[in-house]
């Protein structure tokens, strides 16, 4: 008896330990802004955006005069709206007014006790509700772009609405469970503890991961979608981009890829903001002469 309760304790210990380090090794970095717009010359506003919990998002709005369609910037695990401030400019440029956003626990957003990719699309979601309630007339196109994780979010987002006219991705994973076992490859763990992992984390975040995987989503969105990902991308391979397009051929899909550019390229992805916008012309967004 006295040998079955210590192999239980150690057991419990382990298991302690392993929790532990799940929620620190899967804690999202926080990297707050230090440079505005106005560094870039662009005039700007900064909102608060209410979402869940009582908690506050923080946004850049970049207007742009006489404007009535939009787009919607999030950044990916551990970024910011600075970061993706580059990728704001072609639609700027273009006549399209900009809400960059910060997700809660990244940024100046507000914290909360975890990040997920449903919680990443709360926040959109609650910015898109902000967006349309607070700003009616530049609204009338209303297009979302998201990164990486933040892609995710956005797909996921746009599959429960029907107030979307446009969807890019940048940089997605075809799914979260592809994605996590790429990175626990790494441990060399048994399988038994690799499945442990992948039912706890679906607990924890409450929801299935087949049901909020991008190569699910797509489907479920009316809207057109550009998915945009890069040839050199070590993180999450570009062979993830191909398998969302397979996996649902039905879907308004068009998939540009880019040479050389890795998972975080987002200035070789500026590159071709020429592209990103004419996505926008075709789907009906009215844009301005270059300036």
């Amino acid at each position: 008896m006295t040998y079955a309760i210590a192999v239980a304790i150690t057991l419990a210990l382990l298991t302690s330990l392993l929790l532990a380090a799940l929620h620190l090794g899967f804690r999202a970095p926080r990297i707050r802004e230090r440079r505005t717009p106005a560094d870039l010359g662009l005039a700007y506003e900064s909102v608060p955006i209410p979402t869940v919990s009582g908690k506050r998002l923080f946004a850049w709005l970049l207007p742009v005069a006489g404007a009535d369609s939009s787009i919607i910037i999030l950044h990916g695990w551990g970024g910011n709206a600075e970061l993706m401030l580059p990728l704001a400019l072609p639609f700027h440029a273009a006549g399209i007014n900009v809400l960059l956003l910060d997700a809660r626990n990244h940024g100046n957003s507000d914290a909360d006790t975890f990040s997920s990719l449903p919680r990443f699309a709360e926040d959109m979601e609650h910015a898109i509700d902000w967006l349309r309630r607070e700003h009616p007339g530049r609204t009338q196109r209303l297009a979302l772009l998201g990164h990486s994780v933040g892609a995710g979010a956005v797909l996921l987002a746009a599959s429960r609405r029907n107030d979307i006219d446009a969807a890019i991705s940048l940089s997605a994973f075809a799914h979260p469970q592809w994605m996590m076992q790429r990175y626990l490859r790494r441990f060399h763990l048994p399988g038994p503890i690799m499945a442990f992992i992948l039912n706890y984390v679906q607990w924890i975040i409450g929801h299935r991961f087949s049901d909020i995987a991008p190569i699910s989503t797509v489907c479920r969105i009316a809207c057109p979608i550009l998915l945009v990902h890069g040839r050199a991308d070590s993180t999450v391979p570009v062979e993830d981009a191909r398998a969302i397009v397979q996996g649902c051929p039905e879907a308004h899909l068009t998939l540009l890829e880019i040479d050389q550019a890795e998972h975080d390229s987002v200035d070789q992805i500026e590159q071709h903001g020429h592209e990103l916008v004419r996505f926008l012309q075709r789907q009906g967004f009215a844009t301005l002469p270059p300036r």
